[in-house]
């Protein structure tokens, strides 16, 4: 099946470690590209829980060396520390990852839809930028059809959390109920508008949206009636907020300790609960140590998650019955895809050679009926069928054995697969 997989998720590497490797969506094309001068095919999916690069090529072990190399050279981080946090699978193992990963089982909160999308965007981009061939492409389009289906037939995602319900349900906690809370959103992206969204249900009233461009901030805001400002403004509206949601999608952090310090100091002595689901993270870790501040980041969410996911362990089980029928399904199509250029250039062969002695013998003999000459074209055909029949099942049955029967009938035979990736 020749794919690899070199991956990093929640499970194995803290936010710390992660957002080292997170690549943004407004620098995933920059990150393919380079990618591109490590491996000649590959897909990379970057969601706040997990960085994983698939990639395609007949030598496994050589291309998941330098997909390490790309996330190094990524990071600047030579450093075999990481190693302890990357895992490796290939073939069966990678493609059934990949199916959990759409089907929700691999994020922090069990279910979550929006991976399914993320999913889809991956490959894409990866489309866009001529780094998929057919390994790749198919084993993604597998994955997103079960992550629909299992969305269909289980009620993994029914009434499900994400990870914005769980940062709003963490402020809930901390101040009591959020009626009168004021709440501060930095980001106007997706999350941003799903955070604005449950807070309104929660019932919060005095929502703030704040975003690198204006523009989105205003839409955003104008669309579940909050109140847009500029980023140069947060130090003023950190002094009244109660709440701040962090989710903005920048490389490097928006709030420090300096600023959030200085708007501390205008306030009485109530606390402000900044939740930073951001990865990588947009609120400097150190802000935690400032009187009054409760800082908590997209990790500390993993109590509520773990909760959420017991809740849902039938419906787990039902969706990975699901996986492991479609990624047993999908490694026999595989198979019949793998040798199909053989089987077709076996069988463009065989009946390249009869037409041809058909038409010599047809020359040599009297003028023959149409339906003389019918009979003739059915009895040579039929003969061809029983001799390649053995052939063919002896292919399809031996695909993913340990001898090449592919090649080893292509040599014996001397065909052309042309085959295209």
């Amino acid at each position: 099946m020749n794919i690899s997989l070199v991956g990093i998720n929640h499970q194995t590497a803290t936010v710390t470690i992660r957002e080292k490797v997170a690549i943004s969506a407004e620098r995933l094309n920059d990150s393919l590209l380079l990618l591109h001068a490590y491996v000649p095919y590959g897909i990379i999916l970057s969601t706040c829980n997990r960085t994983e690069i698939y990639t395609a090529s007949n030598d496994g072990r050589r291309i998941q060396e330098a997909s390490l190399n790309f996330l190094k050279a990524r990071t600047n981080n030579s450093d075999a520390g990481l190693l302890r946090h990357i895992y490796l699978s290939s073939d069966k193992a990678a493609v059934e990852h990949l199916f959990r990963v759409a089907c929700g089982l691999e994020s922090m909160i069990v279910g979550e839809y929006e991976v399914l999308g993320q999913v889809s965007q991956a490959l894409e981009a990866a489309e866009k930028a001529g780094m998929v061939n057919l390994s790749l492409r198919y084993v993604f389009q597998g994955a997103i059809r079960t992550g629909r289906r299992v969305r269909q037939e289980t009620g993994i995602s029914k009434n499900t959390l994400s990870v914005s319900s769980v940062a709003v349900d963490l402020a809930a906690d901390v101040l009591g109920n959020l009626q009168n809370a004021r709440i501060l959103v930095i980001g106007a992206g997706e999350t941003g508008r799903l955070v604005v969204k449950v807070a309104k249900e929660r019932g919060a009233s005095q929502i703030v949206v704040a975003s690198r461009t204006r523009e989105r901030a205003t839409a955003l805001a104008a669309t579940l009636g909050g109140v847009p400002i500029d980023l140069s403004n947060l130090t003023e509206e950190l002094s009244t907020a109660n709440i701040v949601v962090a989710c903005a999608g920048a490389p490097h952090s928006i709030l420090g300790v300096s600023q959030v310090a200085e708007s501390m100091r205008k306030r009485s002595e109530s606390p402000l609960v900044i939740i930073d689901i951001a990865v990588p993270r947009n609120v400097e870790p150190a802000v935690e140590r400032i009187n009054s501040v409760f800082l908590y980041n997209i990790d500390d969410l993993t109590r509520i998650a773990n909760s959420h996911r017991k809740q849902r362990k039938g419906e787990i089980q039902k969706a990975e019955a699901i996986i492991a029928t479609e990624v047993d399904k999908f490694v026999s199509r595989w198979r019949v895809l793998k040798i199909q250029p053989v089987i077709g250039a076996l069988m463009t062969k065989a009946e390249d050679i009869r037409s041809t002695q058909l038409k010599k013998t047809l020359k040599r003999l009297r003028p023959l009926s149409s339906k003389e000459q019918e009979s003739l074209e059915a009895m040579t055909r039929s003969i061809v069928t029983k001799i390649l029949k053995d052939p063919i099942q002896c292919l399809k049955a031996n695909a993913d054995g340990d001898g090449d029967y592919a090649g080893m009938i292509s040599k014996i035979f001397r065909l052309d697969k042309r085959k295209k990736e």
